[in-house]
Parts: structure tokens; C-alpha cells; sequence
């Protein structure tokens, strides 16, 4: 009996910590999804490049989005990038190496919600939704060719970019350590925990990737902690347009995106897509 009564007492006392878990999760999910970054990287961002400037945009519901527009010397309606940023990343970076990643480009890269000086709290729906109007905005720029949009997102970032090419006439997309879902990687991290059932910030990339109709560029790190490389394996088998899929030499989660070598390959993916299409308008006219 007394046997009984301990084994009683210590399933209670896990069922107790597995539900103080589920509820410490379900609670603290936006602090494991986002980790916005308050302090700018780079006190005066400039583009060596590029012409840049800093731009306050607001979103539907008038929460004001900060961020830098980056336009070439020469203005023509042109090619254009749209960058989207990690879980902790601040943005200003891109202005400091648009340069080298983005030649001849204008470029946009705006904090996400509650990230540098943008107001709010960060969220999946509004973080897309927000995207989404970013892409709009720029393709309302008299020196932007809207036929011809790329968007790069990378690890959090990517899902943002997969939602935005859902839903709008991306050019190319490249995505910097993508995952499956964001669901998919907290179901490992937290397995006793029933995380579908709580996580409303799932970014599920692999839902949508067989629909995406965008030529698609996948960079994996090396050595990736955060998005193990098997996440991204169940991503690149589902993409409907994947052009190439290389891992960058000497890379990891943090550094991947400021490598040079990572910087030169998506320029040149980049210049490739955006040349065939300025070839075959040639052989139209």
C-alpha cells in the first residue's frame, strides 16, 4: 500500500512539473521565437554601394516600422532585394555590406516589429503581414522593376520570406539556414511537451514550399546548432523551384550571412536570375 501511495505521489509530482512546463512554454513562447535586438549594430549604416537612406514606414495598423532603403547610383527602374533577418538580428548590417551582397541593387531591410526602432511586439501574423506590405511599397518605386523583387531571408527570416513569395510575384528567393517549421524544431527541443498545442508561432515553411513558383537558392552553414542540417533536408524536398542548395565552407548559424564567400554566391545567383530576365525581355523586343 505504501508502495502504491509513492508511486501515486511521484506521478503526480510529474505530471504536476510536465504541466508547469507546458504552461511555463505556452507562456514565454514569444521570448523563444523572437529575441529582439534593441541596440543598432552600426551607429551610422551606409552602403558603400548604394545611396542610403533611413526610412520609417508604418504597417496596416500603423505600427512604425524603422529600416534603410538603398538605392544604386545610377536610378533606373531596376532590380530590387528585400531582406529579412534572424530571430536576434538587427538589420543595420545589410546597409554596411549591401555593397558586395547586393551590387547595383536597391535594397530594403527593415526590423521586424519591436527589433531596433521599430515599434510593437513581434508576432508570425503581424511580421508577415507586415512583409508583405514592405513588398508592395517597393514595388511602388518609380526606380524598382516590380517584375523583378527578390527576397532573401535568413533562419527565422526565411519563413518569413517563403510566407511573403506565398503571397506576392518574388522574382527569386533565397533562404540563408532555412528550416521545416519552427513547430517542427520545438517539437525535438521540447519532446514531453505537446508544443502543437501551444506554439502559435509555427512558421511552417514546408507547407508552402511545394507552391512556391520563385527560383530558389538554399545556403546551409557547415555546422549548424540551431536549424540542424535534417530540417532543411525536409524543406529543400518539398520546394517546388530549387535552382541549387550549398553548404558555405567554415560557416556556422551566427557568422554564415557576413562571410564573403557567402556574400559573393548570392550576388551571383542573384545577377544570374535577374540577367535571364532582362535576356528574354530582349528577345521579345
Amino acid at each position: 500500500m505504501k508502495s502504491s501511495k509513492k508511486i501515486a505521489g511521484v506521478a503526480g509530482i510529474v505530471g504536476l512539473l510536465w504541466v508547469g512546463l507546458t504552461a511555463a512554454i505556452g507562456a514565454n513562447q514569444r521570448k523563444l521565437v523572437f529575441n529582439p535586438g534593441f541596440k543598432r549594430k552600426l551607429p551610422g549604416p551606409r552602403s558603400k554601394g548604394h545611396r542610403t537612406r533611413a526610412i520609417a514606414l508604418h504597417a496596416e495598423d500603423g505600427t512604425r516600422l524603422s529600416g534603410w532603403l538603398m538605392t544604386p547610383p545610377i536610378i533606373e527602374q531596376g532590380a530590387a532585394v528585400i531582406y529579412f533577418g534572424g530571430r536576434s538580428e538587427d538589420v543595420s548590417w545589410v546597409a554596411r555590406d549591401a555593397e558586395r551582397m547586393f551590387p547595383g541593387m536597391t535594397v530594403l531591410a527593415v526590423n521586424y516589429r519591436g527589433y531596433g526602432k521599430s515599434q510593437g511586439i513581434p508576432g508570425e501574423q503581424h511580421i508577415v503581414d507586415d512583409a508583405r506590405m514592405l513588398f508592395d511599397w517597393l514595388a511602388q518605386r518609380s526606380h524598382v522593376d516590380p517584375k523583378k523583387i527578390a527576397v532573401v531571408g535568413r533562419s527565422l527570416g526565411s519563413g518569413v520570406a517563403v510566407q511573403v513569395a506565398m503571397k506576392r510575384p518574388v522574382h527569386s528567393l533565397v533562404l540563408i539556414t532555412p528550416y521545416d517549421s519552427i513547430l517542427a524544431i520545438a517539437r525535438k527541443r521540447f519532446r514531453a511537451v505537446p508544443v502543437g498545442f501551444v506554439l502559435r508561432h509555427k512558421f511552417e515553411s514546408i507547407k508552402y514550399a511545394a507552391l512556391l513558383t520563385a527560383p530558389t537558392y538554399v545556403l546551409r552553414a557547415a555546422t549548424d546548432k540551431v536549424v540542424p542540417h535534417a530540417h532543411t533536408d525536409l524543406l529543400v524536398a518539398k520546394l517546388a523551384r530549387l535552382q541549387l542548395d550549398e553548404t558555405i565552407a567554415f560557416s556556422d548559424h551566427s557568422n554564415i550571412p557576413h562571410l564573403a564567400s557567402t556574400q559573393d554566391k548570392i550576388a551571383a545567383f542573384l545577377r544570374g536570375q535577374f540577367d535571364q530576365v532582362q535576356e528574354a525581355l530582349g528577345e521579345v523586343a
